[in-house]
């Protein structure tokens, strides 16, 4: 294994500073907090906290000695409180007059028995004579062990505590990182801080992280779902943040299965990969599954090896796509050990994210204060969306916002509708920035330079290339994003800040056909199957949807693609895909009509039947009523011959054979298994031992395919003890060909154990609203 220089290596010398002072008063009281926690194992209980402007938060406590020094004096067991003093003022040097009525309230609580030891934290200097002042009149006070501890210890324990910077993620983009990283996590770092950068401002530390991080420690691997706009991705990015910090790992943004397996070094170990929308972006593409699946053995190889992985999903892709994976090659995402839901948030963790886009947003303050008295309401909206939230805190989408308490709940719960009058409002140039940036799918490159097609457009909606040079600059941060795609530095450019922002264009495009007729006119056939709807339905997931009078159209660029799709595997997942799930009967019609010998190509499907999808096509056009009786019969033909030769099980439980086939066809199909599959199975195991290469893949994993196929039949065949006795034997003469190849799979064991965690108090209620200081400068 290659050696590398660890954190020990700093790129900058000097004391660590973090700007503590651009967070809020409650983020301020949550990161002390977060130092009792992981840095001296305490467990803490809130104050409710009075109004005494933004500045003070308060927990007490009994001390429990930590098995490890702390690192600054011995506290004696016994009651403790630990007050907090944030101040908004960067240099800013705390006075003991700051703290006149906290001497009181001290006095009090001595005369309770509820202090014992006093802690102070604050992000300001304490000067030694400030300190010094500060002990007397706590010991005048009655407290018998005070400690007074200032910004700059903060920023050191920040330093040198790393499990403390996982669950305060935020403060990576506070400081310079080469205080805390080595040369070579230091540079994707920075490469991740550029897409990080606003979202960590914002950050919240949500129970849903928590598990996440918990989950990779554990487990090596977290499938993180939502809904869009809940913080899937931010959460995903800032893991790999933390694992660059924590565990050393190199970080791969890859796109799907595939490439994490061609990225994968088992002789580098710590390697930490991210997967955005793993099983489809919008809607489900059953490829990006089929892979999860096939590879699914070699990524959970890479896992015991030592690598981590993050998949992210939207919840309604993922219960489409979970059919199809092998949960049984990973039994920890059957038992949901690794799936987070990251929907899920707590009062409080909804008004902090509010807070935090409200306050680091550009709204002036007199929006700030109109809104003030209603964000408490609106953070307890039935849908909250972060991704709403933000948009909140920004003047460009709320231009046209009623601030008033209605106005505002709207606007979280409704956000396509106020995205959609938001769209409408902007002049020439903005929209046309958009739809050329719409246009370029993944990244429309910088410096601009139009091609034809883009000069259509710009014609087309009235704008120049100046004006859009100058939009796309202004719309920078709060509908687009500059910079190079997550895993792409090969190119930069502007992307839509957010997914939800690329569909709510979408649905604007929808509402002119002028504009739908230049999107068709001016992208490849890949890039318009993949992103157009031609169903009339409202399905999830939003694409361009194209209206009947350009069925036409479609049909012909699907006409041109089928040519070039015969022999490309890819091509024909995208072509068949949009067939399968976005086409509604009339323009399914038509195709049909114009294409009148697609269908026989189609019942020329081969095996496995869980990873083609000519059956997911063919099953929505029987739906259509389009498949006649000689089409059906090619298909029966067809799944006959697989059910054995393969042998195929696929037909017994994928959904798209629940309409193909008819009850006593299946009956049929078994029948035909049970009496065949016996005679025939030799010389079937011959064949595949015969195409096995030591040189590609281990025994077990090449023959998992056969196995699960075996394994479904037997589930097939239910109480039929006669069948499942031939399923016994096939499954036993496997295995001997497994054992006989004489290469055996050994996985490797887990590097490392998981850090020791603590688990995180529940806050007690506060009398004082978050929302206390949102409006002060």
């Amino acid at each position: 294994m290659t050696d590398h220089p660890r954190k020990s290596t700093v790129a900058a010398p000097g004391s660590p500073g973090f700007a503590l002072h651009t967070l809020g008063w409650r983020a301020f009281q949550d990161l002390c907090a977060a130092v009792l926690r992981e840095v001296w194992a305490q467990s803490v209980h809130t104050f409710a906290d009075s109004n005494d402007g933004g500045r003070d938060g308060a927990f007490y406590g009994t001390w429990q000695q930590p098995p490890d020094p702390i690192g600054v004096q011995d506290i004696p067991d016994g009651p403790f409180v630990l007050q907090c003093k944030h101040t908004k003022k960067a240099d800013t040097t705390l006075a003991p007059s700051d703290l006149d009525d906290e001497f009181a309230k001290v006095q009090a609580l001595v005369e309770r028995d509820l202090c014992g030891s006093y802690v102070l934290l604050t992000n300001a200097r304490v000067s030694g004579t400030s300190e010094a002042t500060i002990r007397r009149r706590l010991l005048d006070a009655g407290v018998a062990y005070p400690l007074v501890l200032d910004g700059q210890w903060i920023c050191d324990t920040i330093a040198t505590h790393q499990r403390l910077r996982t669950f305060v993620p935020r403060v990576y983009g506070l400081g310079d990182l080469s205080q805390i990283l080595d040369e070579r996590a230091y540079t994707q770092a920075q490469a991740l801080l550029d897409y990080l950068r606003e979202e960590l401002a914002t950050f919240v530390v949500t129970d849903a992280y928590r598990r996440a991080a918990q989950a990779v420690q554990d487990h090596g691997f977290v499938l993180l779902l939502g809904e869009p706009g809940i913080g899937k991705s931010v959460i995903a990015a800032t893991l790999a943040m933390t694992a660059l910090d924590a565990w050393g790992c190199l970080t791969v943004n890859a796109h799907d299965a595939d490439e994490l397996v061609r990225h994968w070094n088992p002789h580098e170990p710590n390697q930490f990969f991210w997967i955005d929308d793993a099983f489809g972006s919008v809607r489900h593409e059953r490829h990006l599954t089929d892979n999860w699946a096939r590879r699914m053995r070699e990524v959970m190889t890479a896992v015991r090896g030592g690598a981590k992985v993050v998949l992210t999903s939207r919840d309604y892709i993922y219960r489409d796509a979970r059919r199809y994976l092998k949960e049984s090659t990973y039994p920890l995402l059957h038992e949901q050990q690794v799936v987070v839901d990251a929907t899920q948030l707590r009062s409080e963790e909804r008004r902090q994210i509010l807070y935090n886009h409200i306050k680091l947003g550009d709204q002036p303050r007199e929006v700030r204060s109109s809104m003030k008295l209603h964000l408490l309401e609106a953070s307890d909206a039935d849908s909250f969306y972060p991704e709403a939230a933000r948009r909140l805190g920004l003047q460009a989408f709320t231009r046209h916002l009623r601030l008033n308490g209605r106005g505002i709940g709207d606007f979280m719960t409704r956000p396509s509708d106020f995205l959609r009058e938001v769209y409408d409002g902007l002049d020439p140039d903005e929209k046309t920035a958009l739809a050329l940036t719409y246009q370029a799918g993944e990244c429309l490159p910088s410096p601009l330079d139009l091609d034809s097609a883009q000069h259509d457009v710009l014609n087309r909606l009235g704008g120049t290339t100046a004006g859009v040079g100058r939009a796309l600059h202004t719309l920078t941060g709060t509908f687009l994003r500059h910079g190079s795609p997550p895993g792409n530095d090969t190119i930069t450019g502007w992307s839509f800040r957010h997914p939800t922002l690329q569909e709510g264009f979408a649905a604007f495009l929808a509402t002119d056909l002028n504009l739908i007729q230049i999107f068709l006119s001016g992208q490849n056939w890949r890039t318009i199957l993949s992103r157009i709807d031609c169903d009339t339905g409202n399905q999830a997931g939003t694409l361009l949807r194209v209206p009947p009078s350009l069925y036409p159209r479609v049909i012909e660029i699907l006409r041109i693609a089928d040519q070039g799709t015969r022999t490309d595997w890819l091509d024909q997942r995208i072509w068949h895909g949009f067939l399968a799930s976005r086409c509604c009967d009339e323009f399914l019609t038509l195709y049909i009509q114009a294409e009148p010998t697609a269908i026989d190509r189609l019942t020329r499907f081969g095996s496995f039947l869980n990873v083609v999808d000519e059956p997911q096509v063919l099953a929505r056009l029987q739906q259509a009523h389009l498949i006649q009786p000689v089409h059906h019969q090619r298909i029966l033909e067809r799944v006959t011959e697989l059910a054995v030769e393969s042998p195929d099980a696929g037909w017994t439980w994928l959904p798209e054979w629940e309409v193909l086939l008819a009850d006593a066809e299946r009956e049929q199909l078994l029948s035909h298994v049970k009496q065949q599959l016996p005679s025939r199975f030799d010389q079937i195991l011959q064949d595949w031992r015969n195409d096995y290469n030591p040189d590609k893949t281990d025994p077990q994993t090449y023959f998992d395919e056969l196995e699960i196929e075996l394994n479904n039949y037997q589930k097939a065949f239910a109480d039929d003890t006669d069948a499942i006795s031939v399923i016994e034997y096939a499954l036993e003469k496997m295995n001997e060909a497994i054992w006989a190849i004489d290469v055996e799979y050994v996985p490797q064991d887990p590097h490392g154990e998981a850090p020791h965690s603590h688990s995180t108090p529940e806050d007690a209620p506060h009398e004082r609203s978050i929302f206390d200081d949102i409006d002060d400068d």
